[in-house]
């Protein structure tokens, strides 16, 4: 295999020239800022770490972002100014839409029950003898990697003809009952159900766990007043633990919402997006490869301005907790 010189050059560059260079930074700024007069290092020393990070930001996420924003107006070949046409293309063709209907899709079911079922099992399990050991089992898809867990779910719903060994276990389950197989990543009512149940399952872990831990810490005094004045429990969940852990309940909530828009590996892996089962992040991806970088950015915007409302409300969130403290 012939080895390429700049790669080499580059990757030495990484590992050894970026540190050193930090290094540098920070000793001489260092030595430098401590001539300065005392008040002077006090307003200038936070500024001073933060630039290596402000830097890095810019040149590997605010950069690519902005020009990203641009290629989404230009031609394919980048050439000439097109406007809107990328996005008129995103929001007419057929194709485009589906993948915009099974992002919504992900966007609802993937997150409600990656949520939902995360405080319901949070609650079921907490303080019961087996507590540790189901959670273990429950939380045991989160380490699992999203292709990894598309591959053993793609055996799991294999299908084979009618009349033929079914080696997929959903259907050889079916074969006992003595119904038919079902083509379950194929068939159109059952594909994106099965790859957002896939999703579901490397997620509800994630959510019972936080969810848990913030229950842990409501205090059991609390719990045995409400008792005492006659609610039941659930009144209890729906009056006392859900307004308590709501900040909670919100973080998961939006982590869950953006994991289902840039949702990618599980369709890729189990579908690669064909039956209908496209979504925004496939979409972009097959953009790409059939080289239409400028419908591709056009597609990457789209994405990009779907998340920002989560973004802003999560720093409006994290400024009025500062502002309380």
């Amino acid at each position: 295999m012939a080895i390429n010189l700049d790669q080499i050059i580059t990757a030495i560059v990484a590992i050894v020239g970026v540190p050193v260079v930090l290094l540098g930074y920070v000793i001489l700024g260092e030595r430098i800022i401590e001539r300065l007069p005392e008040r002077v290092q006090t307003w200038f020393r936070p500024y001073f770490w933060a630039l290596p990070a402000i830097g890095f930001a810019t040149i590997f996420m605010i950069y690519p972002l902005l020009r990203t924003v641009v290629i989404s107006f230009r031609n394919n070949a980048d050439t000439t100014w097109v406007g809107f046409d990328n996005y008129a293309y995103f929001f007419t063709f057929p194709s485009t839409l589906i993948s915009l209907r099974n992002s919504v899709l992900w966007l609802v079911f993937y997150s409600t029950f990656s949520v939902g079922l995360g405080l319901i099992i949070a609650i079921l399990l907490d303080r019961v003898r087996y507590e540790s050991i189901a959670k273990i089992a429950i939380f045991l898809p989160v380490p699992i990697s999203a292709v990894a867990a598309s591959i053993i779910w793609k055996f799991m719903f294999d299908y084979q003809s009618p009349g033929d060994p079914q080696t997929g276990t959903l259907n050889a389950v079916l074969g006992v009952f003595g119904k038919d197989p079902v083509a379950w990543l194929v068939n159109s009512t059952t594909n994106n159900a099965a790859l957002i149940f896939v999703g579901i399952w490397t997620a509800v872990g994630f959510g019972m766990v936080i969810i848990s831990a913030s229950l842990k810490a409501i205090s059991s005094e609390v719990l045995e007043a409400a008792r005492i004045d006659g609610a039941n429990e659930f009144q209890i969940v729906r009056l006392e633990v859900t307004q308590v852990m709501w900040p909670t309940i919100t973080v998961v909530g939006t982590t869950m919402i953006i994991n289902a828009l840039k949702t990618f590996d599980i369709v890729y892996v189990l579908t690669n997006g064909a039956y209908d089962t496209d979504v925004i992040a496939t979409q972009m991806f097959s953009q790409l490869s059939s080289a239409h970088y400028s419908r591709a950015a056009a597609v990457g915007v789209v994405l990009f301005i779907a998340i920002v409302p989560l973004l802003i409300v999560n720093i409006r969130r994290f400024q009025a907790q500062e502002e309380l403290r």
